[in-house]
This record gives C-alpha cells, sequence and structure tokens, in this order.
C-alpha cells in the first residue's frame, strides 16, 4: 500500500483516452489501498484521477497555494486539502506525504514535478520510485529524450533504469512495489531512507 502522487494536466487533452487514463489511475490507487496525492484542483486530468479515487472509497489529498484556491479551482470534495504559501512548497509537500510519483500525460508543470523529482531521487534525496503511465505513446518522446541523455553521456544508466514506463495503471504500482532505489549520485552506497 503506498501514497501515490500524481502529476497531470489541468487540461482533458487531445484524446479521450487521457481521461480515461486519468479516472483508471484514481481507480488503480483505490483498490490498492494507497492514497492518492496530487495538486488539488478539480479541473481536467487532475479533478478525473481524484474523482475516480473518491468514487472507489480512497483518500485524496490536494495540495494547492492559496492563490490557486482563491482562484475557485480547488476540488471541495477532497478528503483534505493542504493549503501552502506557494508552488515551491506544495512540490515539497507533495513530496513529503507521498511514497511515489507518477506522471500522467499533461504539460510543462507536469514535466517540470516529475523531472525535480527524478533529480531528487537520482541525488539521494529520497528514495521513491518515479514512473510515467505512458498514454496511447504519449511519453514515448520523453523515452527517446532520457535514452539519448544516457547514449550522450550525460545521464547514468542506472539512473535511466530506476524509471518505470508502463501503459496501464497496474504495472506502474506493480514495479514501484519491486522498486530498489539506486546509489545516491555522489555515494558508492545507497541512500538510507
Amino acid at each position: 500500500m503506498m501514497d501515490i502522487c500524481v502529476f497531470c494536466g489541468a487540461r482533458d487533452g487531445g484524446r479521450p483516452d487521457y481521461m480515461k487514463a486519468a479516472r483508471a489511475m484514481g481507480h488503480a490507487i483505490a483498490r490498492s489501498g494507497g492514497r492518492l496525492v496530487y495538486g488539488g484542483g478539480h479541473v481536467g486530468m487532475m479533478g478525473a484521477v481524484a474523482d475516480a479515487t473518491l468514487e472507489l472509497g480512497g483518500e485524496v489529498v490536494g495540495v494547492m497555494p492559496h492563490a490557486l484556491i482563491e482562484a475557485e479551482i480547488a476540488h471541495r470534495g477532497l478528503t483534505e486539502l493542504v493549503e501552502v504559501d506557494s508552488m515551491h512548497a506544495r512540490k515539497e509537500k507533495m513530496a513529503a506525504l507521498s511514497d511515489g510519483f507518477v506522471a500522467l500525460p499533461g504539460g510543462m508543470g507536469t514535466f517540470e514535478e516529475i523531472f525535480e523529482q527524478i533529480t531528487w531521487a537520482q541525488l539521494g534525496i529520497h528514495r521513491k520510485p518515479c514512473g510515467f503511465l505512458n498514454v496511447a505513446g504519449y511519453f514515448d518522446a520523453a523515452t527517446t529524450l532520457i535514452d539519448h541523455a544516457v547514449a550522450e553521456g550525460f545521464v547514468n544508466a542506472e539512473y535511466r533504469a530506476m524509471l518505470t514506463f508502463a501503459e496501464t495503471p497496474e504495472a506502474l504500482l506493480e514495479a514501484f512495489d519491486a522498486y530498489a532505489p539506486p546509489r545516491s549520485k555522489w555515494s558508492a552506497e545507497p541512500v538510507t531512507p
């Protein structure tokens, strides 16, 4: 049972598959007995993953800066809505509340959020798994980019291997259960929890 942080779009995206995948991810988290931790919105894929988790009786914790709550995009039916002062505080709180991080299709914010967590894992700031729900090949280009960075000597293969790309939420959560963190980038030994 893991508390899973999901990063995803505040829009529906251009394919029905994206919203369907958001709902499937929410259902999988609820079925696993873990909590969903996410950005707290009621719109787009964010709203879909939260609603789907709640629909099956799962707990959902949203984390949102005051300014966005005041802009009335906060989901009002969550188990808990944590208000923070800034986007930086939001990411820090989401990371503290989570046992693993999943990116669903989304835009620049989604990319920034998941890659920050990948970097933190690489540096040994946390020992939590990071993965991508690769809906309709959405993250194929990210795989190509990361593999290119490995080939060009900018990313160690062991840090590429720590990333999970899966086509179903169940496969992603199963990989998270089996996750073994790599050694910290600046240490010969694995980091301690």
